[in-house]
């Protein structure tokens, strides 16, 4: 049991304690008493202003009290030998964890990348190189392991691969226009291995994105899967089979008997909160089955805006959070947490599942080779293992069929599967 004292329970604190303490299985208790902090016997934390005799010491920074979106000078500071943050010039080690994990500093964006979502190059987790460490549960493991020296229970990883189904065919089931300025481009550039390929698929070769084969194999071996299917077919970004087309919709059936599927928000859907509960409904209507989890297409989200849709759309969980640039914690954590609307100043029903790694990030925005990508894959499992939750990881589909740029990745998938092994 751990007692904190503080100036003023606010719901930011409440917040930030319940992610420091009760998401480690800590008990804790908030108290605004010196007297009653000054008599209990056991560990406690004085984050006040006022001043006490025993226990660990933070001065807060004030920003856990405030109810605004806070945009002063940050800086990155010491606490004995830990980096953590520094607001308007007061070090505070609590409120970091605030900050980092409602991704406050998203708020404050003026100046979004060319699919309007936050650039990776603007946030102080690259700037401070801190993406790749789970900051937010480093923070609290320092308040509770190292000062306040209570004994945390690891828990086990667990491994939860998840797919993003952009493209269910490469060449199957295109028809009409589409399927006409595909072959154009195919001649234009003159790709003979795509021409060659398409006339095989279209003689009856199996199609290079069908891995859902792989995908139901991979449900069979991890129970936590999900899939998130990309069902909109209009717009340059969302390029997907019609869900009309009847051996489609036999497909998405097929694999919600094995996986779980859900909703992959459209491009064209962005901040668009009526697009995505249609969206929701077409894809209800073929499962059969309520869908309460989503992943935003290309991972184009804005706060607070995109994750109020989500939650006026009826879903409760998004596997959004992460970078599209660099792999790693984009909230500073692995950990399952609900969302904090900050501008409402409210914690919400809408739970985060951060993911570590996306295919694409190593690829095509990191260029690491097969090789290199299973290195930085075990130090964010290792990281993981080391400070708590679960490891998130996004596939594609199409990535994992041995086709065009991606032979020879599938690997880098088995040996993330395969983890729990080393």
């Amino acid at each position: 049991m751990v007692l904190v004292l503080v100036d003023d329970i606010s719901a930011r604190i409440q917040y930030t304690f319940d992610f420091i303490f009760k998401m480690r299985g800590v008990e804790y208790t908030l108290v605004e008493s010196i007297d009653t902090f000054n008599d209990f016997q056991g560990a406690k934390l004085n984050y006040s202003k006022q001043m006490c005799s025993d226990g660990i010491s933070f001065t807060p920074s004030g920003l856990l009290n405030e109810t605004g979106i806070w945009n002063g000078n940050l800086d990155k500071v010491k606490i004995e030998s830990v980096d953590c943050l520094s607001f308007n010039g007061n070090k505070d080690l609590v409120a970091s964890v605030f900050y980092v994990l409602t991704r406050m500093e998203e708020y404050n964006c003026c100046s979004y990348d060319d699919h309007d979502r936050f650039p990776f190059s603007h946030s102080i987790l690259k700037k401070y190189e801190w993406v790749e460490q789970a900051v937010c549960d480093r923070w609290a493991s320092y308040i509770i392991v190292d000062l306040l020296k209570v004994e945390v229970v690891k828990s086990k990883v667990e491994i939860i691969p998840t797919f993003d189904i952009d493209n269910t065919y490469a060449f199957k089931l295109k028809s009409g226009k589409r399927r006409a300025l595909s072959k154009l481009k195919d001649v234009v550039k003159l790709d003979a291995k795509r021409i060659t390929k398409r006339k095989s698929v279209e003689n009856g070769e199996k199609d290079p994105y069908d891995t859902f084969d792989k995908i139901i194999e991979v449900g069979k071996q991890f129970s936590g899967v999900k899939v998130f299917w990309l069902i909109a077919s209009e717009g340059s970004k969302d390029r997907n089979v019609p869900i009309e087309n009847i051996q489609h919709r036999k497909l998405i059936k097929r694999v919600a008997q094995s996986v779980e599927v859900n909703i992959h928000p459209s491009y064209g859907s962005f901040l668009n909160a009526s697009q995505v509960m249609s969206e929701r409904d077409g894809l209800e209507s073929i499962t059969g089955s309520s869908i309460v989890r989503s992943r935003q297409h290309f991972l184009r989200f804005q706060l607070p805006k995109s994750y109020r849709d989500l939650i006026d759309a009826g879903i409760r969980n998004d596997y959004s959070m992460g970078f599209a640039e660099n792999v790693g914690f984009r909230s500073g954590t692995a950990r399952a947490h609900n969302w904090f609307d900050l501008e409402r100043n409210e914690v919400t029903e809408l739970t985060l599942h951060p993911f570590a790694y996306m295919d694409g990030t190593l690829l095509e925005y990191m260029s690491l080779t097969p090789e290199e990508s299973k290195r930085r894959i075990q130090k964010l499992y290792a990281e993981i293992q080391n400070f708590g939750g679960d490891f998130i990881f996004l596939w594609h589909n199409e990535t994992i069929g041995e086709y065009g740029k991606w032979k020879g990745w599938s690997q880098v998938l088995d040996f993330t599967l395969n983890l729990k092994n080393e």
